[in-house]
């Protein structure tokens, strides 16, 4: 293939990813106007990756190479993968070079729109390392945390599994939980082993928590469907829930874990009770809070 291909290729890749995004998605404020293409326009993707609107048609027309810099603000505009991100250099005939640089992940909309619309079943957006993106307030009252309080940097499913003492009684069968995350969390690390943030939550866990460090050097494999999980709440007592997990296809790398139950089942009865407890919470929360 000859560097003319290439090039088309290239901005055919540009094209499409960039009639995959919407202004709301790359922090552009929308308007009622009508717009009259598919995504983001054209001078939008060059104002948000610091280049003229002149030069990035012609990168989608496949009339100039870009360089590496400025392939690199694109990754970060159009919210590539890492995956995409191979691609997109590869087409250009560059080099990605060194570990990779991952801006901080974001809920995909998509994933938060579903995630939006479960009232009685628990769910949350789970990131790279395992980091909590998103949660609904069912989430909340299952974990009996207030997420939003807890700093972003340390909103990490595998952290709070070693650290919350609470989580420890949550969960029935805590130690095969936790094993398997763990297994999860290892599979992460061998894929991407330049991955500063995974190294550096790694070495905290193993200096901390003995039962971590042990598993973390074992060869156990995580199951990869879905199952069921034990739980014995504070407040709704024992609670036995199905869950399974939904893979985002625009990023892989994000997953909405739903933990459910039959209708008219105990669990399913204790989780309505838990809905009202956590309706009943909040507004005595925003009652002192107008006090």
């Amino acid at each position: 293939m000859n560097s003319s291909t290439h090039r088309k290729e290239l901005g055919q890749f540009l094209k499409a990813r960039r009639a995959e995004l919407s202004p709301r998605t790359v922090g552009l404020p929308e308007t009622d106007r009508h717009r009259r293409v598919t995504g983001l326009r054209r001078d939008e993707v060059a104002v948000l990756a610091s280049i003229s609107t002149t030069c990035y048609t012609r990168l989608e027309q496949g009339r100039i190479t870009p360089s590496a810099a400025v392939l690199s603000e694109l990754v970060r505009v159009l919210h590539l993968s890492d995956e995409q991100r191979d691609q997109l250099f590869e087409l250009a005939g560059k080099d990605a070079g060194g570990p990779r640089r991952r801006a901080p992940q974001k809920a995909h909309p998509r994933l938060q729109a579903v995630l939006n619309e479960l009232s009685v079943a628990p769910g949350m957006i789970l990131g790279r390392h395992l980091d909590i993106l998103a949660w609904n307030p069912m989430a909340a009252a299952l974990f009996s945390t207030d997420f939003a309080k807890i700093p972003k940097p340390q909103r990490n499913y595998v952290r709070r599994l070693f650290t919350d003492p609470a989580m420890r009684t949550l969960y029935a069968d805590w130690e095969e939980s936790a094993r398997n995350t763990v297994a999860v969390l290892r599979q992460q690390a061998a894929a991407c082993p330049d991955d500063r943030r995974l190294t550096a939550l790694v070495g905290d866990l193993s200096v901390s928590d003995d039962q971590f460090r042990a598993w973390w050097g074992g060869r156990h494999v995580a199951p990869r469907a879905g199952g069921t999980k034990a739980f014995d709440h504070p407040v709704a007592g024992e609670l036995t829930l199905g869950w399974d997990a939904l893979t985002c296809v625009a990023d892989p790398g994000q997953q909405l874990i739903v933990w459910a139950a039959e209708p008219d089942s105990h669990a399913y009865e204790g989780l309505r009770f838990l809905s009202s407890w956590a309706m009943t919470q909040q507004e005595g929360l925003a009652s002192d809070t107008a006090a």
